[in-house]
């Protein structure tokens, strides 16, 4: 498998990088799974193919394979996010007690609560709105219309953005209707 990365540093995921490629025919789809499976070298469990008849569940495990451990991104995101954003408080604090500003100056403790405080309320809403992952509701609304029009989908979990951009353009190439998260 080439270009295999660690887990993201924000969410603790494996695979960030997600791929749905939409086909009218199922033929179509299944050569265009093989056909990208075997040229850009992907393991067997980043390539998943999504046909009109199957179940939800068993669907929403094929877009979403990492969907068991929400939890775990949650948390994952919310403190690492979190502890950034009292990071860039505190760093906050140091240029304007450096410059001199009074306020800070003379109510240093008082300052540097409110701004780690602050910084790490913004870092935790930001940590948020990364485990809602926006980017991902096309991606499974994509999937889930496919299904429902009776269309197949080639699902690709790529390990870093390289990898779903030569996998989106491969399945373009190949007639898809791409849609990918970011």
């Amino acid at each position: 498998m080439q270009g295999a990365s660690p887990t993201s540093p924000v969410t603790g995921e494996l695979s960030n990088h997600k791929v749905a490629a939409v086909f009218a025919s199922p033929h179509v789809a299944q050569q265009a799974a093989d056909a990208v499976f075997s040229e850009l070298s992907l393991g067997a469990a980043q390539v998943q193919l999504i046909r009109p008849d199957e179940p939800e569940a068993r669907s929403s495990r094929k877009l979403e394979p990492e969907s068991h451990g929400i939890w775990r991104t949650i948390v994952v995101a919310h403190i690492r996010l979190g502890i950034a954003g009292a990071v860039l408080g505190a760093l906050a604090f140091a240029v304007l007690y450096a410059m001199g500003l009074p306020f800070v100056v003379n109510s240093a403790v008082a300052a540097l609560l409110v701004l780690v405080f602050f910084g790490a309320v913004g870092g935790l809403m930001l940590g948020g709105l990364v485990a809602l992952r926006p980017d991902h509701d096309r991606y499974v609304e994509a999937a889930h219309e496919a299904m429902a029009t009776g269309r197949t989908t080639v699902v690709v979990h790529a390990l870093n953005a390289e990898q779903r951009s030569r996998a989106a353009d491969f399945l373009r190439s190949r007639g898809g209707d791409v849609t990918s998260t970011l």
